[in-house]
């Protein structure tokens, strides 16, 4: 799917986005329908589907059973046949539930049917970091289902890939993984007005720096925002990268640009021991070595459950601070 952008913009918030994408899909294709846990009345998890059901009807807005087997399960089955739905899980750690479905089934069908059947199913979750949630609701698992031969694993930060990939998601003929995150839901910024695709597999340079390259997802992105301004007002020109897909990973773009800088960090909410970061970091020694300074940097979460406690949640998932210190280290 190739990408356009519109050159109007407005300034809305992540949250706001989703919902508006997903009735600008419903609205031009009759085959959308979303499903989940309370999707319909309360409008899903954090809120986010509120008012769809009354706009499109609980035909095309459904509450599930509390099964992501059932949910899941149905979902493909209903892509098979000719349906793009929208399947809700409300946190990523229940994915486990329909761990057969994504591992067995979701990721290997176009695959074991030789390409001839076409699997458009969206599966929107949640990664929650620093909200206090405790160990089976705090975690971020898009490096787990990335893993999978046959998913598309995507990654939203800003508003405007929001919408870019979302609506590249609910258009693909391939199973896509759309990964939120509790703490982006209410970053606002500029969203192109018109139709407006992201090319899933590309990743973006969000703003442009000599000294040293970070490489951040998600709430880590909006941190490197924060870090960088830092660091310029000390003279450090940071250059942000966001990856926006985990798989299929846009190394190209990212190592570019670490060729440019001489220094990499990288950060991600996944565990340093098999992390996302760890993967993105190899890439870079692999192919950039020659053209860096220092050895590529890894910022991520200790291999530990996320603790319940606020305090020690903090020491756990990394922050501003950490970004700050890791790239000083460097320059």
């Amino acid at each position: 799917m190739s990408a356009t952008t519109a050159t109007e913009t407005e300034e809305a918030a992540v949250r706001d986005v989703i919902n508006a994408t997903l009735a600008q899909e419903m609205e031009r294709d009759d085959s959308v329908y979303i499903q989940g846990i309370d999707v319909a009345g309360r409008g899903g998890t954090s809120n986010i589907l509120k008012g769809l059901d009354d706009r499109f009807g609980r035909d095309r807005v459904r509450n599930t059973p509390i099964s992501e087997e059932a949910m899941v399960g149905s979902g493909l089955g209903a892509a098979a046949t000719g349906m793009r739905p929208v399947v809700e899980v409300m946190y990523c750690g229940f994915l486990a539930e329909a761990g057969d479905e994504l591992l067995n089934q979701v990721a290997k069908m176009r695959y074991m049917f030789g390409g001839k059947l076409d699997l458009p199913l969206v599966i929107r979750t949640k990664n929650v970091m620093g909200a206090n949630a405790a160990a089976q609701h705090s975690q971020s698992l898009h490096h787990w289902m990335a893993a999978i031969p046959g998913l598309k694993v995507v990654c939203i930060s800003t508003p405007a890939d929001t919408k870019g990939l979302l609506t590249a998601a609910v258009r693909s003929d391939d199973p896509v993984l759309l990964f939120e995150h509790g703490g982006v839901y209410n970053k606002s910024g500029p969203v192109p007005t018109g139709d407006h695709v992201c090319e899933i597999g590309e990743a973006a340079v969000e703003r442009e720096g000599g000294d040293v390259t970070v490489v951040a997802t998600q709430q880590q992105l909006w941190n490197a925002f924060e870090a960088a301004d830092t660091l310029a007002e000390e003279g450090v020109s940071v250059e942000v990268v966001s990856p926006r897909t985990i798989s299929p990973l846009d190394t190209e773009t990212i190592v570019e640009s670490a060729r440019k800088t001489g220094r990499c960090v990288v950060v991600d909410e996944s565990p340093l021991s098999y992390g996302t970061q760890s993967h993105i970091a190899a890439e870079i020694s692999e192919q950039a070595f020659f053209s860096l300074d220092f050895p590529v940097q890894r910022v991520g979460v200790k291999n530990v459950p996320t603790p319940f406690s606020p305090s020690l949640e903090d020491e756990v998932v990394p922050d501003t601070d950490d970004i700050l210190e890791t790239v000083r280290t460097l320059v």
